[in-house]
């Protein structure tokens, strides 16, 4: 048979697009190389930042639209996916303080003393921008809960070894024999570049393998989630696991096809130093590293674009995670002409397209 669309990458975003293009009548497969669930990608794990952009206009409505998608998303899915757990940002300029108070008015600003009685696991030097309606979202359970809602057919390992345009066609070749759509998606992460190779002009992407962690609480505080001088460094809590802390985008560039999930022991020192630094309440001595993959461009804005009958949703940063039922409106609204995706992921904006 021939499909509407076919889907390249099984993962949160190319889930979320199926469930888009299915609910909009399209007839989607979802070709994904590896087991669904897999943790090879980028959408495996506990859970994410829910986070509007402290200083920026245009994120922080994007965040608040997808804000209500993740609310209908846990209505049809009964599932809960997305807890409010208020969030902070710290270590920013006077200027970001400034951009804060007139872009959101439900926020508070809050001295460092006043914020470190609060919270008294962290330790603070700047004012402290508060956000209460951050949170937390559960990751595995979102793309599971995408995949069950979504009326779409989903292959595993069904690794797609090239695509081709072929008489007003898409042909992608997958074990079995070639897959027929007259469009196909492809949010297939750090793996699209080699596959959209002289198809689509893609920015140079940045593939890293990232390396969090988990550390026990030594109380029972109350933990935000929190980013820490513009992205250097995030966290949050994690029921059953502990407070996750990382460096934002300081791993070591990798392929995904031969990446060793390996811990780089200088990179983990230097981020139990940081915990020992500024988590009086975490005990660095009770912690578990865990590996995890960013697809990240010159811009550190994502990539969601269409050319010819390809559409792509890529290079979403380690920081994309907080619109996914966003991103599959937008890759359905590509795909069906219509609604306009924001200019700043179009190809355009990164010297392409």
């Amino acid at each position: 048979m021939t499909y509407d669309v076919a889907v390249v990458g099984a993962g949160a975003m190319g889930s979320a697009a199926a469930r888009a293009l299915a609910a909009a009548g399209r007839e989607v497969v979802v070709l994904e190389q590896y087991e669904l669930g897999h943790v090879r990608g980028g959408s495996h794990g506990g859970t994410r930042l829910f986070r509007p952009a402290a200083d920026n206009p245009e994120v922080a409505r994007l965040t608040e639209q997808a804000r209500g998608l993740w609310r209908e998303l846990e209505d049809q899915s009964g599932e809960t996916l997305f807890e409010v757990t208020g969030g902070i940002d710290h270590g920013v300029d006077d200027a970001a303080v400034e951009a804060f108070r007139a872009l959101h008015p439900a926020g508070q600003v809050l001295a460092p003393e006043e914020a470190a009685e609060r919270w008294p696991g962290m330790r603070f030097e700047t004012q402290v921008l508060y956000q209460p309606g951050s949170g937390r979202l559960y990751a595995d359970r979102t793309v599971s809960a995408l995949q069950r809602v979504a009326d779409a057919e989903f292959r595993e390992q069904s690794p797609v070894k090239a695509l081709r345009l072929h008489n007003g066609l898409v042909e992608l070749d997958v074990p079995g024999g070639a897959v027929r759509a007259r469009q196909v998606v492809v949010t297939a992460g750090a793996w699209a570049p080699k596959l959209l190779t002289g198809l689509v002009p893609l920015p140079p992407f940045t593939v890293t393998q990232e390396q969090p962690r988990f550390f026990e609480p030594v109380s029972d505080v109350d933990w935000p989630s929190f980013v820490h001088g513009r992205k250097a460094s995030y966290g949050l809590f994690e029921p059953g696991s502990g407070v996750k802390v990382g460096l934002h985008g300081t791993g070591p560039e990798v392929d995904p096809d031969t990446r060793d999930f390996a811990v780089d022991p200088e990179r983990d020192a230097q981020l139990i130093r940081y915990v020992e630094a500024w988590f009086p309440g975490l005990d660095t001595s009770r912690s578990t590293a865990i590996s995890c993959l960013y697809d990240t461009t010159p811009t550190d804005n994502f990539v969601i674009d269409r050319v010819g009958p390809i559409t792509v949703a890529v290079g979403f940063c380690g920081q994309g995670f907080k619109f996914v039922p966003l991103v599959g409106e937008h890759v359905r609204d590509l795909v069906i002409g219509g609604a306009a995706v924001p200019s700043r992921f179009r190809l355009s904006s990164h010297g392409g397209g």
